[in-house]
């Protein structure tokens, strides 16, 4: 898992550690993940780690809402043993969304998930009200 403390990293109510990037940002300190998971609206580059890519399109949402749950399932399980990343462009809107959705499936109530992502992650994690809704029904 991540240490604590080190940029981007969300600590969920199961002890699990996941982080949050930005990729325009480039590599934070620390070591690499081990699985990555990257939103955007075209294949992301490739990695020298195990990754998964939901199309998620700027200011959206998942295209394909039904493979993001399983992703983002997958990506829950792996967090508790691997050092795991959550990334789109600019590490806010789309990668808040679904590290508010991780916070749910790990038990945060979906009414508070965005709060709490912003708490514990970036103050301006989900951007647009049709994310916020997303998580707000996600369960």
């Amino acid at each position: 898992m991540w240490d604590q403390g080190l940029p981007g990293v969300l600590d969920l109510p199961s002890g699990r550690r996941i982080r949050g990037r930005g990729l325009r940002s480039g590599t934070p300190p620390g070591p690499d993940p081990e699985f990555g998971v990257y939103l955007l609206g075209k294949p992301p580059a490739a990695t020298v780690w195990a990754s998964a890519w939901i199309r998620w399109p700027d200011f959206r949402l998942p295209t394909d809402r039904e493979q993001a749950r399983k992703v983002l399932q997958e990506t829950l399980a792996r967090a508790e043993e691997q050092r795991v990343e959550i990334a789109c462009a600019g590490g806010r809107g789309r990668t808040g969304t679904a590290l508010a959705c991780l916070a749910v499936l790990d038990g945060v109530p979906p009414t508070e998930a965005v709060a709490f992502v912003r708490r514990g992650y970036s103050p301006h994690a989900v951007e647009t009200p049709w994310q916020r809704r997303f998580v707000e029904r996600y369960a």
